[in-house]
């Protein structure tokens, strides 16, 4: 689908769901029957998390890999699976859906969920481009379904602690904020890379379904199951991972959009075939600071962090656990050192509870997937055409990068 026929058609859908009533509130005893789109790793982790919260009925399942399919009969018997999404989407039982399908269809089912009057729990990095980011928040603001982005650390005890100290003026005037994440994985072995199972054949794949129009004849074993490796399917650990910290540093910080980007880089650790950069570094502008993340898979000494780097003290937040404050003696020699002690709450339990009440405002929602996609996507253009780019160029750029 183009660009020009994507949006057209996500604004037919939002102008359909303005006239939608809203549905009912739930009461606390009131099962709320979900679908899940997307049974990998990432979509039964959500199930599981989903499962443990009170009232709550998962009865179909829809992958496009049979393998999948029965992996989740076996945890959840009786459920009916399809290998089409729209299959469970046309359902009337079913209350609301989450969409962890790989990157490049999450607009896709994000969009078609909402036109089926579902509530949603959309995996991140929420659209695969700019102009994908564009028609799911035109059509959610337009929606009365209660969406969450699979941001988990917007419901942290970390982040709440940050945001405390930072509204009481803690940290004074923030000008930089260095984060980054350090894995690493036995040499050979390149990151994320997974075995392809013996019956992943086209026998047993939905893979025209899988493409969603991208010129691939040939199926592709190895594509299929590893297709963060490749921008016709993903943004690399931009959207895997750099898009997690992203949301917890410009929530802390109230920040809208980077006014610019820069990110620079190269596969480095494993010449294993795959396409995105395995270390890199991204600079990020905003209004008077600027946001660094880095990310290696050779190393994993330092794991994963944030600092805000503040005239006042500096705030810390390691592995998305409790913030730590350290003051700065030249212009704050009064106070002490602070730990955060926020517990947070459930990211999944959030979303339902936002259901019951009919309230959209959940920890993490379109607003938080809108502005991690569009920094997220900046970041890869000015990766993949070694400049800086700007808002302005990023949002003019075209959405069909594999074409």
């Amino acid at each position: 689908m183009n660009r020009r026929r994507f949006l057209a058609n996500a604004g037919k859908g939002a102008l359909a769901l303005a006239a939608m009533p809203s549905m009912r509130a739930l009461g606390a005893n009131d099962r709320i029957r979900i679908g899940l789109i997307g049974a990998g790793d990432r979509g039964m982790q959500d199930l599981d998390d989903a499962l443990k919260q009170p009232n709550i009925q998962c009865v179909a399942v829809a992958d496009t890999y049979s393998r999948r399919r029965d992996l989740a009969k076996a945890k959840v018997p009786g459920i009916d699976t399809y290998d089409d999404p729209m299959r469970l989407l046309e359902r009337n039982d079913i209350d609301a859906v989450i969409n962890a399908t790989p990157m490049h269809l999450h607009a896709k089912y994000f969009i078609a969920a909402i036109q089926a009057n579902k509530d949603l729990y959309s995996e991140k990095t929420m659209t695969w481009n700019i102009p994908q980011a564009v028609a799911c928040r035109k059509a959610a603001q337009a929606s009365k379904q209660v969406i969450q982005i699979g941001v988990q650390h917007e419901s942290s005890g970390g982040l709440a602690d940050a945001r405390e100290w930072i509204e009481a003026g803690y940290p004074g005037k923030v000008t930089m904020v260095e984060s980054w994440i350090s894995r690493n994985t036995p040499r050979g072995r390149g990151q994320w890379v997974r075995p392809v199972p013996d019956d992943c054949t086209l026998e047993n794949v939905n893979w025209k379904l899988f493409l969603d129009g991208r010129p691939e004849p040939i199926f592709d074993a190895n594509k299929y199951i590893n297709w963060r490796l490749f921008w016709e399917f993903s943004g690399g650990n931009v959207t895997e991972n750099m898009v997690h910290q992203n949301a917890w540093i410009t929530s802390a910080l109230t920040l809208e959009l980077p006014i610019a980007a820069v990110m620079t880089g190269g596969v480095f650790s494993e010449k294993d075939g795959r396409q995105v950069p395995d270390t890199f570094n991204v600079t990020l502008e905003y209004p008077e600071l600027i946001v660094v993340w880095q990310s290696t898979f050779s190393n994993s000494h330092f794991g994963l962090g944030q600092r805000f780097l503040g005239s006042n003290g500096t705030i810390e937040n390691l592995d998305f656990r409790a913030s730590s404050f350290y003051p700065e003696k030249a212009n704050d020699p009064g106070v002490a050192a602070m730990q955060g002690a926020n517990p947070g709450v459930n990211h999944m339990a959030n979303w339902f509870e936002c259901i019951r009440s009919r309230s959209k405002a959940t920890n993490a929602p379109i607003e938080v997937g809108y502005r991690t996609a569009i920094a997220g996507h900046m970041a890869n253009l000015s990766y993949r055409r070694k400049q800086r780019v700007t808002l302005e160029e990023a949002m003019a750029a075209p959405g069909s990068a594999w074409m």
